[in-house]
């Protein structure tokens, strides 16, 4: 069997914390940061988890399962 390698793409997006929880950067923080409120752009600086399903996806993608 050949050495699995992890997804660079999800290495990049993800990480997983020391409780085993995936977590990602909210999308719509890269630009046009004008037209957004202020209390939305603090609330988009948050890290969020990501839902069961698609972290046990992700953890296999991270070579981590």
């Amino acid at each position: 069997m050949p050495k699995l390698k992890p997804h660079k793409g999800v290495i990049k997006r993800f990480r997983v914390t020391k409780n085993g929880k995936v977590v990602k950067v909210s999308a719509f923080t890269g630009h046009i940061k004008g037209s957004k409120s202020a209390k939305r752009k603090r609330r988009l600086r948050r890290v969020s988890t990501v839902s069961a399903p698609d972290a046990r996806r992700l953890k296999k993608l991270l070579g981590i399962m």
